[in-house]
């Protein structure tokens, strides 16, 4: 399953991402990775979630972050959750139609059974609107 977070830049994605990752922590048996720009929210998340700070790995598209993606599944067998805070900048997706990436992703959550849960820097009405059945929060 993929659910998205959307909202304006500066509306509160990362705040709803994170109380939704660290409630989620208590409750699944499995693992939970935490893709980022950045290691900046590092002492808000849970010791029990693994971040991973995109930006070190020199993906420039949206095709080497569904490699990456794929690779880090592939490595963990008890893998539950992903959560992708600034999805547009860490997939390389700024000012492109997310709608490929989103549907990739989805066929690999039923393959892999790895939810994504996406923080996108989006309002609601500039969604694709194919997507907006996934929304979990509009701010």
């Amino acid at each position: 399953m993929v659910q998205l977070i959307v909202g304006n830049k500066g509306k509160g994605k990362t705040t709803q991402l994170l109380e939704k990752v660290n409630g989620e922590i208590k409750k699944i048996p499995g693992n939970i990775v935490y893709l980022d720009k950045n290691t900046k929210h590092m002492y808000e998340l849970n010791n029990k979630v693994r971040l991973i700070d995109v930006s070190q790995y020199m993906i420039e598209n949206g095709s080497e972050f569904m490699g990456f993606v794929s690779g880090i599944i592939s490595q963990d067998h008890d893998l539950q959750q992903m959560y992708f805070d600034n999805f547009l900048k860490i997939s390389c997706l700024e000012g492109q139609d997310i709608t490929p990436t989103v549907e990739k992703l989805e066929k690999l959550s039923k393959i892999s059974d790895v939810d994504f849960i996406l923080s996108v820097s989006m309002d609601i009405s500039e969604l694709p609107e194919g997507l907006k059945d996934k929304v979990l929060v509009a701010l």
